[in-house]
């Protein structure tokens, strides 16, 4: 029994800690029992009589893991930060048992403020207002009238979603990072990049086995429009220690939803040089970055929220979403094995199953791995494994081209 503002919650452990008993005998594949049990707690819908949360405990090994442990939360709970917060207080490293996990942070330049840096900073804000000013129009206009072009990745808009199926996906992180090395750009920079050559080579795939007699494949993808939403979140500070005590009185980060949406095209093309998805997506991000688009969007929301309610803010939002093709959200996880309560990790999987997007794509990074999650409607994408085979592949290529361009860099500067 707890006491909150007044009033009296009983929360009863067994509502919300489910462990199954398993017929292992019946059980010839665990990866598949693993993604069927997922796909059914995602189409199952929460019991909205008590608090909205279940942890299930499945003791089943597979090549990856001795056992695991499923989270459903409600997006009512907060954000996937808010939520990444409770799984950092509840986790230590194995090399510190003391010691909060730790993650990669970013580097701040010293910068002189001298006449040039005036110069710099007068331009930088004259381009962060255009910028975001051309960035709210296209918002705009999508949320008004301007829709996706109609592919194999598209349901129909305004209907429901059949029915999801979650499956996961474990790479090197290495291979991701020694293209960011090579190219000089940043993680989210290839995981874009990769998803965008995944995606077209996906549907120059379908084109080709549905369509084969409609025409080119590559003119057809040179006419597509799609785009992503992508949840950027926008608290000022993201330090491990700030999120461990983000529901003490304070905090430098705050609890609950905390995001702002952006439109990101993407560039679906079929590309002889695979870096120049790596490319685009770098000049798009950089564009993006410079926009004041999530923070404005998050106060439009907030605003009507408070003027016309929540329904609006629904309706505004199946609109956004029936408008674009696809959600794509990146999480920088631990840089070292962590604990959860005494019981090592060994990977992260994490996905938001919200909207009328028929395809969710997740990137969590944990130590050297990285797990691709993907989060579809069956009725418009059949085979996920096959698009998650394409963004591995992409990834692969897209590796091999970044090596070749380093070794031509080192041969060069060595004659």
């Amino acid at each position: 029994m707890e006491k909150r503002c007044g009033f009296l919650f009983s929360v009863r452990v067994e509502d919300h800690v489910v462990v199954p008993d398993l017929d292992h005998s019946n059980i010839e594949n665990p990866h598949e029992f693993i993604e069927d049990y997922t796909s059914h707690l995602a189409n199952t819908p929460m019991d909205m009589s008590r608090p909205l949360w279940e942890v299930h405990v499945l003791n089943i090994k597979t090549s990856n893991a001795e056992s695991f442990g499923i989270g459903k939360f409600h997006h009512s709970l907060g954000d996937g930060m808010s939520l990444m917060s409770l799984l950092y207080a509840s986790s230590r490293k194995i090399s510190d048992p003391d010691a909060f996990p730790t993650t990669a942070t970013t580097r701040k330049h010293v910068e002189y403020k001298n006449l040039w840096w005036l110069v710099a900073r007068f331009w930088f804000i004259i381009l962060v207002f255009f910028t975001t000013f051309a960035e709210m129009c296209k918002f705009l206009v999508t949320l008004c009238y301007m829709r996706d072009t109609k592919t194999p990745l598209v349901g129909k808009f305004g209907e429901k979603i059949h029915s999801r199926k979650v499956i996961h996906r474990i790479i090197s992180f290495e291979d991701v990072k020694l293209v960011k090395n090579t190219m000089k750009m940043k993680v989210n920079d290839v995981l874009l990049g990769m998803t965008q050559a995944g995606l077209s080579k996906y549907l120059s795939k379908r084109y080709d086995d549905e369509i084969p007699m409609a025409g080119n494949t590559k003119q057809i993808l040179d006419k597509t429009r799609l785009r992503g939403t992508v949840a950027v979140n926008l608290r000022p500070a993201t330090k491990i220690e700030d999120l461990a005590n983000m529901m003490t009185k304070g905090s430098k980060c705050r609890w609950g939803n905390f995001i702002g949406v952006v439109v990101f095209p993407l560039w679906i093309r079929c590309e002889d040089d695979p870096l120049e998805y790596v490319r685009r997506a770098k000049a798009t991000m950089d564009t993006k970055k410079i926009s004041m688009e999530p923070l404005i969007s998050y106060g439009i929301v907030k605003l009507i929220m408070r003027i016309f309610g929540e329904k609006v803010v629904e309706a505004i939002a199946k609109r956004m979403f029936g408008h674009t093709t696809m959600t794509f959200s990146n999480v920088l996880g631990p840089n070292e094995d962590i604990s959860f309560f005494n019981h090592p990790l060994c990977y992260i999987a994490a996905s938001a199953l919200f909207g009328p997007h028929a395809l969710i794509i997740h990137y969590v990074s944990y130590v050297d791995k990285l797990i691709i999650n993907l989060a579809v409607d069956t009725a418009v994408i059949p085979d996920p494994h096959l698009l998650c085979d394409d963004l591995v592949e992409s990834l692969n290529i897209i590796k091999l081209a970044a090596l070749e361009k380093g070794l031509h860099k080192m041969e060069f500067g060595f004659y």
